[in-house]
């Protein structure tokens, strides 16, 4: 079976069209894409949970959060959800709180039905990509993120980590106050002295 030439040179021109304005979309969406990094206020966002109430992650201000996006066909997903829960439990009381939001294709049933079986004790809310972009884009689940009681970004968890990592994380999150009690309690120690 002999190839024409002709062949090959509109299948290579068609395979370099395709590798140019695909690393050109890259770029272009490299620099549309907010880059998340420690100390960045995390994007505020509205979603729908699984009640059917708008929630933003605004309405968490004051507690140190541990955002996370998951999905019901992630199999770490599955791995780290009894781990929130024991978290959420022996946290709850210090101010923390664990907030998931399904980046499914599924129904908002399904994904329910999938939280209840989980025995989760912490909103599900229902993604959209424009967040997951707003979080830098969403490139694998599970993704986390440890956000302090001020809204600050203090961790960013991508893919399966031990359950004592993710406490340490949490932990770290818990104990950053905000900046005014820190300049308040620089005030009263410098008044003590």
């Amino acid at each position: 079976m002999k190839r024409s030439p002709l062949a090959l040179v509109v299948v290579a021109f068609v395979v370099a069209l395709m590798l140019y304005f695909g690393y050109h979309q890259a770029r272009r969406n490299a620099s549309t894409t907010p880059r998340i990094t420690q100390s960045t206020i995390a994007p505020d966002f509205s979603l729908e949970s699984l009640d059917g109430k708008t929630t933003h992650l605004s309405d968490f201000r004051g507690k140190a959060v541990l955002l996370n996006f998951w999905a019901t066909w992630c199999g770490p997903c599955k791995i780290e959800m009894p781990w929130f829960v024991d978290l959420q439990n022996q946290y709850r009381a210090q101010g923390f709180q664990i907030v998931g939001v399904a980046m499914d294709d599924g129904s908002k049933e399904d994904i329910a039905k999938f939280a209840k079986d989980m025995g989760v004790n912490y909103p599900i809310l229902i993604g959209k990509d424009s967040v997951g972009d707003a979080y830098g884009g969403v490139p694998a689940l599970p993704q986390s993120f440890l956000i302090t009681r001020d809204g600050k970004i203090v961790d960013k968890i991508i893919g399966l980590r031990g359950k004592a990592e993710i406490e340490d994380s949490i932990k770290k999150a818990l104990n950053t106050r905000p900046a005014a009690s820190q300049a308040s309690a620089s005030e009263k120690s410098s008044v003590a002295q």
